[in-house]
């Protein structure tokens, strides 16, 4: 646990991106086709990725604000009343008159610990021209800190090029490729990927490799997370300094290092760092300059887990606190194993 920001200095943040409401049933086992079977305990809450990352942020001690879509409807009212009772100000949300909110059906497999999201989209869709420029200058009117989830891209585009004129840091939540993405990445501070999404994005051969494309590819970065469940998370930081003098270490060599570092006989999560500004090579990719940080993950025995419903969100309101209260990255990753 950590103490929440200050009552009289609360950062604001700014969140574009996806509400909903989730229907958690949890259940023995997933069932096969044609299966009738009950629910072992059934949940009616917010959800969205945008919506549960800025709930995060609000409850560790910031001032989110949040630009979505929802309809006049009971699941629309429900969505704004659970956002604005956490802390999260909901007045630059479009509310249509007709339509439906978004909702998503979430099953929760007792067995294996995982959760299957069937997801159906609000409609009308939110168009750009819902947000007027009123309302998006007054939105990012004090603002620390942008945050993307990559839904509602021509929107987030919108707010990404306002923002970045100002000079506003932006993360994006790489989840997986979706339309719009690389023009918001274009525009990233930070990114925090799922396991899978640096592969996925550079082809490349390995993660930590991924990694070190992703930093050369975008030159604004100054770091990028990723998140690789029960193993932790590695982060890789530029340097504000060149280090292109020194040798160059491998990616994944320094890697190994790292890992090895780590007391395997603890249960414990745990934070590891390289040498800051070192020259960090990936073969057939580039070189730059900066460090690895990589942070383990609790073994939690599989009795005390429930699901990992809204994990990775939670993971990214954790960021968005951080570095909305100054912390170093280092000191960052650290915090986040404890998450």
């Amino acid at each position: 646990a950590f103490a929440s920001a200050p009552q009289q200095s609360k950062p604001l943040v700014l969140g574009c991106g996806a509400v909903s409401v989730d229907y958690l049933a949890t259940v023995a086992s997933f069932p096969n086709p044609d299966d009738k079977i009950r629910s072992l305990a059934l949940k009616v809450e917010g959800g969205g990725n945008a919506g549960n990352a800025l709930t995060g942020a609000a409850r560790l001690g910031l001032s989110p604000r949040i630009i979505s879509k929802a309809s006049n409807d009971a699941l629309g009212k429900s969505i704004l009343k659970e956002l604005q009772d956490d802390g999260v100000d909901t007045s630059y949300m479009t509310v249509a008159d007709g339509g439906n909110s978004p909702f998503t059906y979430i099953i929760v497999d007792n067995q294996t610990k995982t959760r299957t999201c069937i997801h159906t989209p609000g409609y009308p869709p939110m168009k750009p021209e819902e947000l007027t420029k009123e309302n998006l200058f007054a939105a990012l009117h004090g603002v620390e800190m942008v945050y993307f989830d990559v839904r509602l891209h021509e929107t987030a585009l919108l707010v990404a090029e306002e923002a970045s004129q100002r000079k506003i840091p932006i993360l994006v939540d790489a989840e997986k490729k979706r339309e719009g993405l690389d023009d918001l990445l274009n525009f990233a501070s930070y990114v925090v990927c799922s396991a899978k999404f640096p592969q996925a994005w550079t082809g490349a051969s390995s993660t930590p490799v991924a990694l070190v494309h992703m930093l050369l590819r975008l030159p604004n970065l100054k770091f990028v997370i990723v998140t690789r469940g029960e193993k932790g998370c590695l982060m890789l930081e530029r340097s504000m300094t060149d280090a292109s003098e020194t040798e160059e270490t491998d990616v994944e060599d320094l890697l190994e290092s790292l890992e090895q570092k780590v007391d395997l006989s603890s249960s414990m999560a745990k934070c590891v760092a390289s040498k800051s500004n070192l020259r960090i090579s990936a073969d057939g990719v580039g070189s730059m300059s900066g460090r690895l940080i990589m942070g383990t993950a609790e073994d939690i025995p599989s009795e005390e887990l429930i699901d990992t419903t809204g994990a990775g969100d939670a993971f990214i309101g954790a960021v968005l606190y951080d570095i909305s209260c100054g912390k170093q990255y280092a000191s960052i990753c650290h915090v986040l194993v404890f998450t």
